[in-house]
């Protein structure tokens, strides 16, 4: 069975998310952030979960905009005209709710970018003068992210971005099958199939977490397996971090390649080689030599790559290695 053929690639992934961009309408001025892509698109194959601070905590909408003042590293939260400070209660709610988001088995969260409480980086902070400086970090997002520092994490204005957007949603339902793996086995011997799958893809980001991964996960006898488990998805969601480049993407499809030696032709070899080339060099997207390759991986049933998260790591559908 491969990837593409495993039904669970397209299994439900949930996902946080600010709830003004799934057209809530929870802003302070009554109003929405809809993104369609996140909600209609991609909608369709993650659960959202929506949140909105403010709402939450106990504001009404509509409502007088907030912003964060004082220092950078503990700003204050208070409204702009008024100078209500609501610090305390966006503390004490972003606490207690970050602890009921435990139950919810999320795979990632997508803030509210400049958010005075749901941004994610370089959200405006004002000193005694009045004057910004785009270093702060949204209160609740702060405790989020310090209660979930393996989950990925992306703002809406980011995920304009289309390689972060593919780096994004690759790693949430990388941590969907990790959740999947510790409901249904946890085992050792699971981990090694975990590994053994997503290696390739671990490749793209970053081949030296590949080598020490392996060297990891050949240590299972010497290390406790709570510990054990602990450290290797904290350096798997690490090394996904990094951006899978096209110099890096290129050496994985060469490696993929050079499985089919034997099995091709003469013909197919140039052809493939020829397809790797162009991507290589700008004038074609992922997803074509990712399509060949897939054909000759099916064709020919070999095993280790039929088993590769790499070349399916999320919905096609998705068209998220469509971009040049």
């Amino acid at each position: 069975m491969t990837a593409k053929e495993d039904d669970s690639v397209n299994a439900p992934v949930r996902i946080g998310i600010s709830a003004c961009l799934l057209g809530e309408k929870v802003r302070y001025d009554g109003g929405h952030k809809l993104d369609r892509y996140l909600r209609d698109t991609v909608g369709r194959f993650v659960t959202w979960v929506g949140v909105c601070p403010e709402v939450e905590c106990g504001l009404s909408v509509p409502r007088e905009a907030m912003r964060l003042v004082g220092p950078i590293e503990s700003p204050r939260l208070v409204t702009q005209k008024t100078g209500i400070d609501h610090t305390e209660r966006m503390q004490r709610w972003a606490e207690k709710r970050v602890r009921e988001l435990e139950k919810e088995n999320l795979c990632g969260f997508i803030f509210k970018s400049g958010s005075p409480s749901s941004g994610m980086e370089k959200v405006r902070v004002y000193n005694a003068k009045g004057m910004p400086v785009k270093k702060g970090v949204g209160m609740f997002a702060l405790k989020f992210m310090e209660r979930f520092p393996l989950l990925p994490v992306e703002d809406d204005g980011r995920l304009q971005d289309l390689p972060l957007r593919e780096n994004f949603i690759s790693r949430a339902f990388v941590f969907r099958r990790w959740l999947d793996f510790l409901e249904e086995d946890g085992s050792l011997k699971g981990l090694v199939s975990f590994h053994t799958a997503h290696k390739l893809l671990i490749m793209s980001h970053s081949p030296k977490a590949l080598a020490e991964l392996g060297n990891l996960v050949a240590r299972t006898k010497k290390i406790k397996r709570k510990e054990l488990l602990e450290m290797y998805i904290g350096r798997v969601m690490d090394a996904l971090k990094l951006m899978a480049t096209v110099k890096k993407n290129a050496n994985v499809l060469y490696h993929i390649a050079g499985y089919f030696k034997k099995q091709l032709t003469a013909d197919e070899k140039a052809e493939l080689g020829e397809i790797i080339g162009q991507y290589h060099a700008g004038l074609v997207p992922l997803i074509v030599p990712i399509t060949l390759l897939g054909h000759y991986v099916r064709k020919h049933r070999e095993p280790y790559l039929l088993k590769q998260v790499y070349l399916y790591p999320h919905p096609t559908e998705l068209m998220l290695r469509n971009h040049v």
